[in-house]
């Protein structure tokens, strides 16, 4: 499954991203010149689970390199025409590139090899970008309860109270906390960054307010 991000930039500049959503590591990749910042020990995230010994470049970093790299060097508030194109559907938005670079990374994140963000693959299936506080929170629910729907088929325990998914997010916080660490040396100007605590702010409204959120939303299935 292929999603394509394009981003088109003054004086014709254009950047084309193609992402494999169900990808997997290549182990014959040449990390030799990888930039110190992808190195599994650096900022390394406290609740990460990768062998050092198996591992020496966190899986994630190196998805997110060359997207690090490009943007490294241009604000966030800078304007950017973005597409986003799957196999079913087309979006196109004139959007600052921290709009832009959340939904962007957020992909690119929920389809890595990290074990902790590929509880996120569901999400990155059924990609949508440019998300707002409610679409977020509405499909994250959706998408959790929809699996615990499927464990009581199977005849487990199903958790109908969401406390699993606050605690995914609470994890999923230490991985951006980390993230922001790792790549800050490498951004001169502040659209990578900014992207990535747009994120965090996501995964922190299902962390500490979930509750309030869906008392927002309810008013809407009333």
């Amino acid at each position: 499954m292929h999603i394509e991000y394009t981003f088109k930039l003054e004086h014709n500049l254009e950047l084309h991203y193609d992402i494999e959503v169900d990808r997997t590591e290549d182990p014959d990749r040449d990390l030799t010149f990888e930039p110190e910042w992808t190195q599994l020990s650096h900022c390394r995230c406290v609740n990460c689970p990768l062998n050092p010994a198996e591992h020496s470049h966190c899986p994630t970093a190196l998805d997110l390199r060359q997207v690090i790299d490009d943007f490294k060097d241009l604000p966030a508030m800078k304007k950017a025409s973005v597409t986003v194109v799957s196999a079913e559907r087309e979006y196109m938005k004139l959007v600052g590139l921290e709009e832009g670079l959340r939904a962007l990374m957020g992909l690119i994140m929920a389809s890595s090899n990290c074990p902790i963000l590929k509880k996120l693959k569901p999400m990155a299936r059924h990609h949508l970008p440019f998300t707002t506080m409610d679409e977020f929170i509405l499909r994250s629910v959706s998408i959790y309860l929809t699996q615990q729907y499927f464990i009581y088929r199977e005849g487990g325990q199903p958790d109908w109270e969401l406390k699993g998914l606050v605690e995914n997010n609470k994890s999923l916080q230490l991985v951006n906390q980390a993230f922001w660490q790792r790549i800050h040396s490498a951004c001169g100007e502040d659209s990578n960054l900014k992207a990535l605590l747009s994120f965090f702010t996501l995964s922190s409204s299902v962390s500490y307010s979930l509750e309030t959120q869906l008392q927002k939303l309810k008013r809407e299935f009333g």
